[in-house]
């Protein structure tokens, strides 16, 4: 049986891509890497990692998933800074779903930024 590939569309199997940052034996060099990465842990039901993201600032206490959304695809439409050398970034996404037979989408221009050296989500508009 083939690997799953990842969600965040990068054609690669999840292991060799999102996986190995949900499972901390890697950790998103750019803003758009953590951008899919966030994508993916959503489409994948990872809550902790996308609370483990988030700036301390902006932080919810807690999240809880709708199992019944199903993302079903993402486009990376901008992104702004944000890359190796770089401390804050944003990324413009659109994030689209499925949920009680609708189809929707996010459309979101996110910021992040770096604490100790980790790009974190600060917030979206």
């Amino acid at each position: 049986m083939a690997p799953r590939r990842c969600p965040c569309g990068s054609g690669l199997a999840y292991g060799e891509c999102c996986g190995r940052l949900h499972d901390g034996s890697a950790v998103a060099v750019t803003a758009e890497q953590l951008v899919r990465s966030r994508y993916s842990a959503f489409a994948v039901g990872d809550a902790a990692y996308l609370l483990a993201t988030w700036h301390p600032s902006t932080r919810p206490p807690s999240l809880e998933l709708d199992p019944a959304v199903r993302w079903t695809g993402l486009d990376v439409l901008a992104t702004s800074r944000g890359g190796l050398l770089d401390s804050e970034g944003t990324v413009e996404f659109r994030a689209w779903h499925r949920h009680g037979g609708q189809t929707g989408d996010q459309h979101e221009v996110s910021r992040f930024t770096r604490v100790d050296g980790v790009w974190r989500y600060l917030d979206g508009r």
